[in-house]
């Protein structure tokens, strides 16, 4: 299963993505709480995969995105966004992301996001 690292500025929504991945099977590394502490942590604890908010303070989600893809061009980020973010998620994609969640969560589109990114993982240590 993927190490994951979240990263959102409402610790509710950290909390409530923790127990989704967990409950999934996967290994919660780390937390950020913006963009900045996004690119420390990832260069830290370098998670499988990267669950990033789009809206926060300091640094938002996308130039985090740009960054720590810059600096591991293999980086898995699954973006998330409230509704009405679309060409923030469009760009995001451009940059590379490997999925997108909408807030308010679904269960079953986490745990698929997460599955699907898994597999791309586990299909490129082969």
């Amino acid at each position: 299963m993927a190490t994951v690292m979240v990263v959102d500025d409402a610790s509710f929504m950290r909390i409530m993505l923790r127990q989704l991945i967990e409950g999934a099977g996967h290994t919660v590394v780390c937390e950020a709480v913006d963009g900045l502490d996004a690119i420390d942590k990832y260069k830290k604890y370098r998670p499988d995969l990267v669950t990033m908010d789009i809206t926060m303070p300091e640094m938002e989600g996308v130039d985090a995105l740009r960054a720590i893809r810059q600096f591991d061009p293999r980086a898995r980020v699954i973006m998330c966004s409230a509704v009405g973010h679309q060409h923030r998620i469009v760009e995001a994609i451009q940059l590379g992301a490997s999925d997108f969640l909408v807030k308010p969560f679904m269960k079953e589109r986490v745990v698929e996001a997460l599955h699907k990114v898994s597999q791309a993982i586990e299909a490129g240590k082969k």
